[in-house]
């Protein structure tokens, strides 16, 4: 291990092996999460725009069997829980151009949670933002909630995207550094 791996958060304790031996299997399933929600998502605006479903028919894959889903606050809140932990559970086994793209996901989902939190506290005491009748996130005042949920979930799926490429395709610097099971031994690195 280097200097630089041995002070690396989660390098040592309880989540050295997320970050070590468990590192890309703990992504993978992490992705998986995310494309589900994302396929929620894309079945909505389907709804919405090629069916020409009005909004609130329009509730995804779950929320068709199940609609309390769609008007629940605690499960979108529960959601941004899950990616905000996941994306700082998880950022210890990046290094180099990875852990930047993966940190810069970190931060828009940072934000992301912040607007949940909102609609979830506005949801629990009834008293709503900008006069609205519903919860209302703060960017939900200039965009629609659909448009701007799918906005956010694009702009920290596409750096986290970059930063898992970049992580399986080190270059030969940064995969000194790694100590995660993501490394490929005897894989052709790529030029620093």
């Amino acid at each position: 291990m280097t200097s630089y791996q041995a002070t690396l958060p989660g390098s040592s304790g309880r989540w050295a092996a997320l970050n070590g031996t468990h590192h890309r299997a703990a992504l993978n399933v992490f992705l998986v999460i995310v494309l589900a929600h994302w396929a929620e998502h894309l079945v909505q605006a389907y709804q919405i725009w090629g069916l020409g479903w009005s909004r609130p028919e329009a509730r995804g894959v779950l929320g068709m069997p199940f609609p309390w889903l769609v008007s629940s606050e605690w499960l979108h809140y529960g959601y941004a829980i899950v990616m905000l932990v996941g994306l700082w559970m998880l950022r210890p086994g990046f290094v180099g151009r990875s852990r930047s793209w993966w940190t810069a996901a970190l931060a828009l989902q940072f934000w992301h949670h912040i607007e949940h939190l909102l609609l979830l506290l506005q949801a629990q005491t009834g008293r709503h933002l900008f006069g609205s009748p519903v919860p209302t996130s703060l960017l939900q005042v200039v965009i629609p909630r659909v448009e701007l949920h799918l906005f956010y979930n694009t702009v920290v799926f596409v750096p986290m995207v970059i930063a898992m490429y970049l992580h399986l395709r080190p270059s030969a610097a940064e995969e000194e550094l790694m100590a995660c099971s993501c490394r490929q031994p005897g894989a052709a690195a790529q030029p620093a």
